[in-house]
């Protein structure tokens, strides 16, 4: 498998931090974003001052990367806050890791903030469906995803309560993490399937928190993490791919873009799915954690199903997923992707 060249190994997560996470009332998103940047940094003993490249991500900022560095008095050499909606921290990771082992940069630092459960109490919509199925008024993304679980129910038979297998795994976890929004209230099977339908067959316990939260990570050269951190989180491979943006564009619904820049992370690790002890993934929605566990080859498509059935992915399981609480149950303002990161660094 062609690996792209992945300078594997070559760099390293040496800091880290979350704040607000839940609610954060009194807190803009920047603030968020700024917060958990600077106590990242502190957690690597650096300052904003040796920072030279800046990845950020805000809800409804399009420009914000330059109100960051504003609000952290740097001046940066390389900045970016390209958009991939939650993976983009995923994809800025990749973009660093390239750019730190070529010389260009020394420092990168990735940050988020969202403050959409204090300041409106919904989801931020920044999507916008295109005229050929906004009559049909989606609820955008909830509606794709929507699609995406009747599709692989059809095909393959998956069930409601298998789906709901992913949510209460994500429960158990959460009640382990003190810093979990939802951190102490139990969740059933039965309690799930009794759930409101809000786009079928999805129902409000298959769908991803409204909070706030926000979240960094500082990366470096290898040769250099161990000087900043006990323990370096060593970015051993990675990939992207991009094979559609709207849900009617999808080629296969049961098949999700994780599929081949999985197959490259692996190659470039050296590694492969049954080496993997704790997997972090986007679960926006309990179906993501079904396919993307297909996808990413730990288990034959169509058998994701099966495979988180009977308490597998949660405390005590065969394999640990999203081991504090995932966006299903611990946090998610809007973008979950970089507390995937943080909680795999952690």
């Amino acid at each position: 498998m062609e690996t792209g060249d992945f300078p594997r190994g070559k760099t390293a997560f040496v800091g880290h931090a979350t704040h607000g996470m839940g609610e954060a009332h009194g807190y803009s998103s920047m603030d968020l974003m700024v917060i958990s940047a600077l106590k990242a940094l502190d957690c690597a003993g650096l300052t904003p001052g040796d920072v030279d490249a800046v990845f950020t991500g805000h809800p409804n900022d399009y420009l914000n990367q330059m109100t960051f560095i504003q609000q952290l008095g740097i001046n940066p050499r390389y900045m970016d806050n390209n958009r991939t909606g939650g993976s983009a921290f995923l994809v800025h990771a990749f973009a660093a890791a390239h750019l730190l082992a070529s010389g260009a940069i020394d420092v990168a630092l990735i940050a988020y903030g969202s403050n959409q459960r204090t300041e409106g109490g919904k989801l931020i919509q920044s999507i916008k469906p295109s005229p050929y199925v906004g009559p049909f008024r989606p609820m955008i993304p909830l509606s794709a995803y929507a699609l995406a679980a009747s599709r692989h129910m059809h095909e393959y038979g998956t069930t409601a309560e298998q789906q709901a297998e992913v949510a209460v795994a994500a429960r158990k976890w959460a009640n382990l993490n003190p810093d979990a929004f939802m951190h102490g209230q139990n969740l059933s099977i039965e309690d799930c399937l009794a759930a409101r339908p809000i786009s079928t067959p999805l129902r409000k316990t298959d769908c991803c928190l409204v909070t706030d939260g926000g979240a960094a990570v500082v990366i470096v050269r290898a040769d250099r993490a161990r000087d900043l951190a006990d323990r370096p989180a060593y970015l051993l491979g990675a990939g992207q791919c991009v094979t559609h943006n709207e849900i009617y564009m999808m080629p296969d619904m049961t098949v999700t873009g994780a599929k081949w820049p999985g197959k490259r992370a692996f190659a470039a690790a050296g590694l492969g799915p049954s080496d993997v002890d704790v997997v972090e993934l986007y679960d926006a929605f309990t179906i993501n954690t079904i396919l993307f566990l297909e996808d990413l080859g730990f288990c034959a498509k169509g058998e994701g199903g099966a495979f988180v059935s009977d308490g597998q992915i949660a405390p005590g399981g065969a394999l640990p997923v999203n081991t504090d609480g995932g966006g299903l149950s611990c946090v998610h303002p809007g973008m979950y992707g970089l507390f995937t990161m943080v909680e795999a660094i952690t």
